[in-house]
């Protein structure tokens, strides 16, 4: 055999990055779900907290296509609203705890040492306990409410992002185009920032993206025992803990909030195992 090189087409390479049909459905859909979140207030059909005990525990009709709960209040718009307060609160705990993972970790994996063991030992404390005890216990020392449940979940996601990164940094850290840098003149920021952190925090992301699923699940349990978003702001987990009362006399007020709960995690999961092909993050995990 001849030992000349084959190179991908500009077309083939595109092809190669294209999403799986599942992946392409999953991110119109969450692209779908996040326009109506910002736009709830526009694309509702009722305010979500109008009571009118007339219609209350409505089924489905043409007026109420999701029904009404025990307050006569729209389940529909009460959904709509929903996705603002448990996408909001799981994108943007994810985002504070990527960030601070991703600091910490490069930072520990970078210098090493004794600095590195201490800070990590701390982080590591909260791998003692599974995200939903340690959230709960967050909120429960804070008091309930978004911002509390926000801190809980990016405290509770923490050391996952900072392994992760900190491991990327330690295996980066040795390779040959570092030391180049280094021999040059490049001092510790120029190579943290135009070197490692370029080279490291793919993965992280990915993994950030997929963990946001979870977020939503945890922050929906939150929400189920009234320690999340508080009355009157709807949540999902919030509309099931008071739907759950109701479940066979009207199980459409806590149907509704759980399907979509769901389906976004599965929309985020999807959309994530395509970006992982796509981006072969998962060679890049292994080496």
């Amino acid at each position: 055999m001849s030992g000349r090189v084959y190179q991908l087409s500009p077309m083939q390479r595109l092809a190669s990055l294209a999403p799986t049909p599942a992946a392409a459905f999953s991110g119109l859909a969450l692209v779908a779900l996040a326009i109506a979140a910002i736009g709830a207030p526009w694309l509702s059909p009722y305010a979500y907290d109008v009571q009118d005990l007339s219609i209350a525990n409505q089924a489905p009709s043409a007026l109420h296509w999701f029904g009404t709960d025990e307050f006569g209040r729209d389940i529909l718009s009460r959904v709509i609203y929903g996705a603002r307060t448990s996408l909001s609160v799981s994108v943007i705990s994810i985002t504070l705890s990527l960030l601070g993972g991703i600091l910490i970790g490069a930072v520990c994996g970078y210098i090493g040492g004794r600095f590195d063991r201490l800070v990590m030992s701390a982080v590591d404390l909260t791998w003692c306990f599974p995200e939903i005890l340690l959230a709960l216990l967050i909120v429960a020392i804070l008091g309930p409410g978004s911002g509390s449940t926000i801190l809980a979940i990016a405290i509770a996601y923490l050391a996952q992002f900072t392994r992760l990164t900190r491991t990327q940094i330690i295996t980066l850290k040795r390779q040959t185009f570092v030391e180049a840098s280094r021999s040059m003149g490049a001092g510790p920021f120029h190579i943290m920032m135009r070197r490692l952190l370029p080279n490291a925090i793919a993965p992280v992301v990915v993994v950030a993206m997929l963990s946001t699923g979870n977020a939503i699940l945890l922050e929906a349990t939150l929400g189920f025992f009234g320690m999340g978003a508080q009355p009157p702001v709807p949540s999902w987990g919030g509309m099931m803990s008071t739907g759950s009362a109701q479940l066979f006399n009207a199980p459409w007020v806590i149907l509704w909030p759980g399907v979509f709960v769901a389906a976004s995690v599965i929309f985020i999961n999807l959309f994530g195992q395509g970006v992982l092909k796509s981006l072969d993050v998962k060679a890049r995990m292994r080496s």
